[in-house]
């Protein structure tokens, strides 16, 4: 049953989901000393696709038409390879605050593209403003340069992973994939990109670094809990709760990352990044505020 305000339950639910994505962004770093950044994000592409496949098949879910879902499937799957490229090696380069405040400025590419191409999709005052705090925020984060992983081309390459997510956001609204179930879609991205991180995975160097027990439980986190039924459960709550409501609370997940990264990684909270942060955050609520 739909519901028009979010419950104790689907707060909780959203809660413990936004915490599970802004620790992703540690784990995919952590991993990175064991995996190869686009190896890994092959490897968890192909596991979370079976995981995805064998879901379908136990609860008898669609898989879609494929005459109908062919070209935006693959343009889906296309959009999410290179979203990985970009924030795998991101990580591996910069560090997770700003990766991930950059990387989330996602509702900010897709709202200046749906204004142009969805119908009632226009821009709003608030709109426009919550994209120029946005935009301030990475224009802060990539002026400052204190050295260390602060890597400009791994801050550009989080700026090439959120272009990246808003194309796969766009592509599901402007197309007749949108009629697919959920799950046909994620399978979509997951089997295209598996096939094609994995093929393009040495050229970015040897695949395997220095592997241990501890990658095979941070793979497992990346699988079940973020690429397979975490979103499950993200597509749960939209059909549950109101969207806008959900989609509020998008601006935590940089957030939390930002702090997570210097509670257990040690980076270290420079002012740029809490002034990015609190640019970008404020953006981000402003670019989903639903209009009254």
């Amino acid at each position: 049953m739909r519901k028009d305000a979010l419950d104790l339950p689907g707060f909780s639910g959203l809660l413990v989901f936004t915490f599970i994505l802004a620790g992703n962004q540690l784990v995919m770093k952590m991993t990175s000393t064991g995996l190869s950044p686009v190896f890994q994000a092959g490897v968890r592409s192909l596991l979370a696709c079976l995981v995805i496949l064998i879901w379908m098949m136990v609860r008898r879910i669609s898989f879609g038409s494929l005459r109908r879902d062919l070209w935006p499937g693959l343009a889906m799957g296309t959009a999410f390879t290179l979203e990985f490229i970009g924030l795998f090696n991101a990580l591996d380069m910069t560090t997770v605050a700003r990766a991930s405040i950059i990387f989330y400025t996602m509702p900010m590419h897709l709202s200046l593209a749906a204004h142009f191409l969805i119908p009632g999709e226009r821009l709003t005052r608030v709109k426009v403003v919550g994209l120029i705090l946005a935009f301030l925020g990475v224009v802060i984060v990539l002026a400052d340069r204190p050295g260390g992983e602060a890597s400009l081309t791994g801050d550009l390459l989080a700026w090439m992973g959120a272009i990246g997510w808003a194309a796969i956001a766009l592509t599901v609204r402007i197309t007749r994939i949108s009629e697919a179930p959920p799950e046909a879609q994620q399978l979509w991205q997951l089997s295209f990109s598996a096939v094609a991180l994995l093929l393009v995975a040495p050229l970015f160097g040897p695949l395997v670094r220095d592997f241990g027990a501890e990658h095979v439980w941070l793979m497992g986190y990346q699988v079940f809990l973020v690429a397979s039924f975490g979103f499950l459960g993200w597509f749960y709550l939209i059909k549950r709760y109101p969207a806008s409501t959900v989609a509020s609370f998008s601006f935590l997940t940089p957030v939390l990352a930002v702090f997570m990264g210097w509670a257990i990684l040690g980076e270290e909270l420079h002012l740029s990044v809490l002034l990015a942060l609190a640019f970008v955050s404020a953006g981000i609520l402003l670019i989903n505020r639903k209009p009254r």
